[in-house]
């Protein structure tokens, strides 16, 4: 209760301005002379804004604005600075990727011998029978573009169970399918999806594991944090996402410890970014205890949280992974020497059949709580679409605003039917921009005429919002699922990726002001933020950002490169370069 009351004490908090309630002494800061981007209903374009306490009081023109100035106001000329609404990240992993190099630095890799080489450097500090996991570098990312096989991990790491995991997916040496009791004999016994791929000659299983990870018998073998160590860390990513201009976070697969994690930054007054909260929900076990598991979300302390820290709806996952050959597709995937797919009929893996799903989905809605799941392939998205309409008939869901987490691949009905029952598709350009060279040269051009087809949402009156999926390392460009707001920008503005030639459909591309919407007013409305931030309107919290680059007239180049001079959060200054 304590918290509970500490959270809506800061909320409340937030209501009066910094002269107190019916008194106002004047504009804590002008900002004038600039081009402040205010993204309302009409894209309006102004000089000046002003803030006193933590809200805008004004947004206007240079004279229309100073004329506000008290003795108190500070004063800064943008000599014609570009300002933007804070930017919001519809989706990110920020606890996990804050610990990722906790125990040891994790270097870039490009190829499969870089992946041996880390293996091999690891079975030489560690002892015999540790473990050696290396998560989330996709094979589609790798210039080989294939797993490294058992008997690779096994010359490497001889006498420690290796294990190369992407997602559920995984490739693992012989030590750790003997560890995991994974043979020839081997069955799924838990009622959840997955095999373990056999040589055809010999039965024995080849390494390589579908939706299977949850198997593996792993072991930590790197030092353990404490509390302070997971609060120190997590803060300096914050402040990372800060000097990007981020102001405004999803967690997209919330636990109750990120959540305590959070819980204290706010009460500490440190923290630098608002949170909003999707909750993990398991979904293998008898379908009663998972409606009561959602019930209990719906009675989480933090569902009465305010703009700066808040539970808004569950996550689980639909489908597997573009990255690994196992997202859910209408058509099959084909026969792939990439993705080890041998079976020409394979269209990857549904984790929750639509029987299951449809009860999940409309207990999640009675609590009013937003959903959203996992969902990449287009099978997938249709899937969690139908049931959404399904449960649409008889308890409307537009006011709870339900996501589909990623929504890669869509296509024409899925597109309609998400602007039409105003389902959020939260996209991450990123997976554009590193890995159209792959999914290309799988599935060809024209089967990717639906890929990230943001340019056909918001044509049809959807609501796309932007992210990341920002899971390893600080550093916006260093991380695995890089979380530079600019460059998803011009990722979405050029429809152009790294190591591609030429543009992926580029009638999907947006438009500069569409691209700014995506990253701000529609990531507020997904997250239940648009109230009070994701535009620069009077009477709306001071989030705001100042940029070294003009993003409505630069060259479109210029934009990936933009950089964020000064960051506002709550009318306070949080990073400035």
């Amino acid at each position: 209760m304590r918290q509970v009351l500490m959270v809506l004490t800061t909320v409340t908090g937030m209501l009066v301005g910094a002269a107190g309630a019916g008194q106002s002494a004047g504009p804590d800061l002008i900002v004038f002379n600039g081009k402040v981007v205010t993204v309302d209903s009409a894209f309006s374009v102004r000089q000046a804004l002003a803030v006193e306490g933590n809200r805008i009081v004004a947004v206007g023109s240079n004279e229309e604005v100073l004329r506000l100035k008290a003795d108190k106001t500070e004063l800064l000329d943008l000599r014609g600075q570009m300002v933007l609404p804070g930017l919001f990240d519809s989706h990110v992993h920020a606890v996990g990727a804050a610990m990722t190099e906790f125990d040891h630095p994790i270097p870039g890799m490009e190829t499969v011998q870089d992946v041996l080489d880390y293996f091999k450097g690891r079975a030489e500090v560690l002892e015999d029978g540790q473990w050696i996991v290396l998560q989330q570098v996709f094979i589609t990312r790798l210039r080989e573009q294939r797993y490294p096989t058992k008997a690779e991990l096994d010359q490497v790491a001889p006498k420690n169970p290796a294990v190369f995991r992407t997602g559920p997916d995984a490739s693992v040496n012989t030590l750790a399918l003997k560890l995991s009791g994974i043979d020839r004999d081997f069955r799924v016994t838990d009622g959840g999806p997955g095999y373990a791929e056999e040589d055809p000659q010999t039965g024995e299983p080849t390494g390589i594991l579908r939706s299977l990870s949850r198997y593996l018998k792993i072991r930590s073998s790197g030092r353990q944090a404490a509390e302070k160590d997971r609060y120190d860390r997590l803060l300096a990513l914050f402040k990372d996402y800060s000097s990007v201009g981020i102001t405004g976070i999803c967690d997209g697969d919330a636990s109750q410890g990120n959540l305590d994690l959070y819980q204290q930054m706010l009460e500490k007054g440190e923290l630098p970014v608002r949170v909003s909260a999707q909750y993990h929900i398991d979904t293998i076990g008898p379908i009663e205890q998972i409606e009561e598991n959602i019930r209990k979300v719906g009675r989480h302390p933090l569902r009465q949280g305010g703009p700066m820290l808040r539970v808004i709806g569950i996550k689980t996952y639909l489908d597997g992974g573009m990255l690994t050959g196992s997202a859910y597709m209408s058509k099959p995937w084909g026969v792939s020497k990439t993705y080890a797919i041998d079976d020409p009929n394979y269209r990857g893996v549904l984790f929750i059949p639509r029987e299951r799903l449809l009860p999940i989905v409309r207990t999640t809605t009675e609590c009013g709580l937003q959903f959203t799941a996992h969902t990449v392939g287009d099978g997938a998205v249709a899937t969690l679409l139908d049931v959404y309409d399904e449960v649409n008939r008889t308890i409307p869901i537009r006011d709870v605003r339900h996501c589909i987490t990623h929504s890669n691949f869509m296509s024409p009905e899925s597109v309609q039917t998400m602007a039409r029952l105003q389902v959020f598709p939260l996209v991450q350009p990123a997976w554009l921009y590193l890995d159209t060279r792959t999914l290309v040269g799988h599935f060809g051009y024209e089967r990717l005429r639906w890929f990230q087809p943001l340019q056909s949402l918001f044509q049809a009156g959807a609501v796309p919002a932007g992210g990341s999926d920002h899971m390893q390392k600080v550093g916006s460009l260093r991380s695995n699922n890089p979380y530079d707001p600019f460059l998803a920008l011009w990722t979405a503005l050029t429809r152009r990726a790294r190591w591609y030639e030429g543009q992926l459909h580029p009638q999907q591309a947006l438009t500069r002001e569409q691209a700014i919407r995506f990253y701000t007013i529609n990531c507020a409305r997904a997250l239940f933020q648009d109230p009070y931030v994701g535009s620069l309107e009077k009477g709306k919290l001071a989030d705001f950002i100042v940029l070294d680059t003009d993003l409505l007239a630069c060259p479109a180049d210029a934009i990936r490169d933009a950089k964020v001079l000064r960051t506002y959060l709550d009318g306070k200054l949080v990073f400035q370069r």
